[in-house]
């Protein structure tokens, strides 16, 4: 289900014939293409490939051809539209009326025709249609000749191309939950109202008792069980790590090989059951072969299936990471506990980046006092008011290690295009394989352990339910931060020394939630959090916009907040409006 949506772009432009349409014919389509153009060169999708616009046939200045060009669209797959100009045009007539297309207008700012006329006007128009757009306006003013795009309005042309594509990837997908609820936590409580009016999700469920099944009746891709058990041998339990349960817990030499190789099976059955895999049509497994259309899954583990069966980690930390046996390729998103919260924040992380997502229980605020009395040592540098430890049982992709690099040669995770094979060996190195703590995990298995690199910009996100509000949104941008490794060993393992570590700081600002490291940990809505590369703020602002998601947290500059003009008519708050523009307008797809 690679089939990737594209973004409308519409040239619209003063209708009236006889020479004001004619003369800016070129000029209009001019700007379209432009704007069509840094998209495609910008923007990605998942798999790589540049995403593609369309732009109209022709140029629009009557209701005829604002219907031609949604019936095209239509026949495109187009999932979001901006509209350009540089004139005066006839606003209700030219809008774009789709009511799931997400849509911006560029109105061109220049003095010898009025497209900030047509912006202002159109908007309105959308405001009073109740079909919120977002409004680009540049600061400065431009000549008619020139159809470049300046720096500020191509940054606003970019972010809401950037949202609205992963608002029309998601529509139409599933979420599957590999079993249920775990341990009483909400976020497994999996909502299916919210997925469909908020995400134009579905919600698919299986028992665990179907990877049981696949695996006892050989439902699998036998060939690729082989490469996967040869490439797991290779690099990841020739480092497996120390048995620190106590004896009478200790499984045998043969029980661990035994869970390695169940483990491997069970990674391809959870790939097979999102997305299916045409193997097994050929194997006679019609049915089987189809998956769930799953773009984002949870798997339930404890305790059900933990306390007798081997666990999830590796299998979650792999299908979470940007490689495995088939080498590099796009990261899944699977969510720990089933927590399908925290996996629509992931999700939302990765369509926005292209890039692998941490999952991570959001564990122990650690004040510079408290860790003075426990390691008698002081925390210098980004960590020296605090920091957060993220951490759980080792399910977190292993491109969190940040043994990937950028252009400058900093600790990064990218886009699976740009990972190298060095850097997926180094990933691999970087991680060790601790049989699973069989106080938690009865069953067996094997966690994941690493530390992740200092220095990397991340973004910690999650997405709350509340009872007569929905759903809200909470950001916190900071960097993973490298602390004295004594310091971190007496801190570290009085959690679990077999799950890996991300140290979080983040950015503190005047806002009452960021005024400390303390308050953040204090003001956050649950247990785990969403943690993606780079500082995303304000793409997230954005895109929950769309979906008409307030957000209750951030620490984003209020320069950089871009949300549909229409909130302005909400109050000069900014988050009270957002709240308000959320409420009034409601989810686009109920």
């Amino acid at each position: 289900m690679k089939k990737y949506p594209k973004i409308g772009i519409r040239p619209t432009i003063d209708g009236r014939q006889g020479g004001v349409r004619e003369s800016l014919e070129e000029k209009t389509m001019n700007l379209a293409k432009a704007v069509a153009e840094l998209i495609s060169s910008n923007l990605k999708n998942g798999d790589g490939s540049p995403v593609e616009c369309v732009i109209a046939d022709s140029t629009i200045g009557r209701v005829a051809e604002s219907a031609a060009c949604a019936e095209k669209f239509e026949r495109e797959g187009v999932g979001a539209t901006i509209t350009v100009t540089s004139c005066w045009c006839y606003g209700a007539e030219t809008m774009d009326m789709n009511p799931y297309y997400p849509k911006a207008v560029w109105g061109f700012n220049g003095t010898e025709r009025p497209g900030a006329v047509y912006l202002a006007a159109v908007l309105a128009g959308h405001a009073q249609k109740g079909l919120p757009a977002f409004g680009i306006y540049g600061h400065d003013v431009q000549d008619l000749d020139d159809n470049t795009i300046p720096a500020d309005v191509a940054e606003k042309i970019l972010r809401f191309a950037r949202a609205a594509q992963a608002v029309a990837t998601m529509r139409g997908k599933s979420y599957l939950s590999m079993g249920s609820v775990s341990m009483g936590i909400a976020g497994s409580i999996v909502n299916p109202d919210f997925f469909q009016e908020y995400l134009g999700m579905r919600c698919e469920s299986v028992d665990l008792t179907e990877i049981i099944r696949r695996m006892t009746e050989g439902i699998y891709d036998k060939e690729e069980y082989a490469k996967a058990m040869a490439w797991t041998e290779k690099y990841c339990k020739k480092n497996e790590g120390k048995d620190f349960n106590v004896e009478a817990k200790v499984k045998t030499r043969a029980e661990k090989d035994a869970d390695w190789e169940f483990i491997v099976k069970m990674t391809l059955i959870m790939r097979d059951l999102m997305t299916g895999n045409p193997k097994l049509r050929e194997m006679g497994f019609k049915e089987e072969a189809l998956g769930h259309n799953a773009i984002a899954a949870g798997f339930q583990g404890q305790r059900q299936w933990t306390d007798f069966y081997p666990n999830g980690d590796f299998s979650e930390a792999l299908l979470n990471t940007s490689f495995d046996w088939n080498g590099i390729r796009e990261a899944y998103v699977v969510a720990t506990e089933n927590d399908a919260c925290n996996g629509v924040a992931m999700l939302f992380g990765h369509l926005l980046t292209n890039r692998a997502q941490i999952f991570s229980d959001v564990r122990t605020y650690w004040s510079p006092e408290a860790v003075k009395r426990v390691t008698g040592k002081e925390l210098t540098g980004l960590a020296k008011n605090g920091i957060i430890h993220l951490i759980n049982s080792g399910a977190t992709t292993l491109d969190g290690t940040g043994q990937q690099t950028d252009a400058d040669g900093h600790p990064a995770m990218k886009p699976s295009w740009e990972i190298t094979e060095g850097e997926v060996e180094k990933c691999l190195e970087a991680t060790t394989w601790y049989p699973a703590n069989r106080d938690y995990f009865r069953g067996g298995g094997f966690s994941s352990n690493f530390l992740s690199k200092g220095g990397m910009p991340v973004t910690m996100s999650r997405l709350n339910l509340v009872k007569g509000l929905g759903p809200v949104l909470q950001i916190a941008e900071g960097w993973t931060v490298e602390i004295d490794p004594e310091i971190h060993k007496l801190l570290d393992e009085r959690t679990d020394r077999t799950w890996p570590t991300t140290w979080f700081v983040p950015r503190l600002c005047d806002k009452p939630a960021f005024k400390d490291v303390y308050s953040v940990m204090n003001n956050w809505g649950a247990n785990h959090g969403a943690i993606s590369y780079g500082h995303i703020g304000q793409d997230l602002i954005t895109l929950a916009s769309i979906l008409r998601i307030p957000v209750c947290m951030h620490n984003v500059e209020d320069d950089k907040i871009f949300r549909p003009a229409a909130w302005n008519a909400f109050g000069m708050d900014k988050e009270g409006a957002d709240y308000r523009a959320c409420q009034n307008y409601g989810p686009i797809y109920k």
